[in-house]
């Protein structure tokens, strides 16, 4: 399931130490430009969305050539050098991977999602985004919060050039995942997942 950072950081240590390091380590990390970040626990509504979307995902992709993975799948960024592991990600067609150490990282992800969280939020709509962009694979970002009913879908156009839907912010609705084809409602997605009274839509 999707952790959340720490922002406590650990002396420089190369790529190899890294995957080393991650081989035993009963947490997972990210890791760039030397540096890695502890991944702490997620909360119950994390935990349920993710769930829900893995169990929606793999009813919607049975039988096709895409197969979604959970958070404890690790991605890389190769132009960067950058590990890290977002909460669902979807490959379709030859899965590609860097074996290293034995552990394998993912490098082809077409859609990646992250379910947000108030210390992981900007992070996920502003750096690790960009970063993520650097992947000639990447076609789709969905950005899922938990504390509402509010999902923003991000898609790659002609030219590269990003663009951003009508963001989801009743249960009533469904979306389609553009590059897989996928229709997800929010009302799975959200399955057994309770609000504040503060959040109207997620009454």
């Amino acid at each position: 399931m999707k952790n959340e950072c720490s922002t406590q950081k650990t002396p420089l240590i190369n790529q190899q130490e890294y995957l080393e390091l991650e081989k035993n380590s009963e947490i997972k990390h990210e890791y760039f430009e030397g540096e890695i970040f502890a991944m702490t626990g997620a909360s119950l509504n994390h935990n349920r969305i993710s769930r829900n979307i893995e169990r929606e995902l793999g009813i919607e992709l049975k039988g096709s050539s895409c197969e979604n993975f959970s958070g404890e799948m690790r991605v890389k960024v190769n132009e960067l050098e950058k590990y890290t592991y977002p909460d669902i990600a979807v490959v379709c067609g030859d899965i590609e991977l860097e074996k290293i150490n034995g552990l394998d990282t993912l490098l082809n992800p077409v859609v990646i999602m992250e379910i947000l969280s108030d210390s992981t939020e900007a992070y996920d709509r502003g750096i690790k985004f960009n970063h993520y962009r650097l992947i000639p694979s990447f076609k789709e970002y969905i950005l899922v919060s938990q504390n509402t009913c509010n999902v923003e879908q991000f898609v790659r156009g002609d030219g590269g050039i990003w663009q951003i839907l009508t963001p989801y912010t009743d249960m009533g609705q469904h979306f389609i995942i553009e590059s897989i084809g996928c229709e997800l409602s929010l009302s799975d997605i959200y399955y057994r997942v309770g609000f504040d009274d503060k959040d109207v839509n997620g009454k």
